[in-house]
């Protein structure tokens, strides 16, 4: 008999998105670079791993795989809705980066439409108020299941 596991959307998403060279190439691919070798030189993912991770993101719906030549055959990368939004994952991720493990100052500034330097922030989306551990409570506990 296996262990048992809590269902968890954490555990979810990260059997899509969970593995470097995926949260990479989706990177990429919002900040508009959308064709393979693009996608490689500034990853620097072995080509391999790229094309595995990159059919792993467009059979999970993360991108869309569009033909933009037909003579030879192109393909880019679009990230669709799902993908988009996982924008505010990897600016989390970003953030805490800069904060927690990359010396010295960020090597990626960006700036929001008000023109101040951009600190990304999870806030509650009824009130505004800044989300911090602490301030939750669970309303409803996922099962646990027993894993295969």
């Amino acid at each position: 008999m296996g262990k048992t596991a809590r269902e968890c959307s954490i555990a979810n998403a990260l059997a899509v998105v969970g593995e470097r060279w995926s949260l990479l190439a989706l990177r990429e691919v919002l900040l508009g670079a959308r064709r393979f070798d693009q996608i490689v030189e500034n990853t620097g993912a072995s080509r391999d791993i790229l094309a595995t991770r990159l059919r792993s993101l467009v059979a999970a719906g993360v991108l869309e795989k569009r033909q933009y030549s037909e003579h030879p055959p192109r393909h880019e990368y679009v990230a669709t809705e799902s993908g988009r939004a996982l924008n505010t994952v990897l600016l989390g991720l970003m953030d805490w980066g800069d904060r927690y493990v990359t010396p010295g100052p960020p090597p990626t500034v960006w700036a929001h439409s008000c023109g101040a330097e951009l600190r990304p922030r999870c806030v509650c989306a009824s009130c505004g108020e800044q989300v911090r551990l602490g301030d939750t409570t669970v309303v409803r506990l996922g099962e646990v299941r027993p894993s295969h």
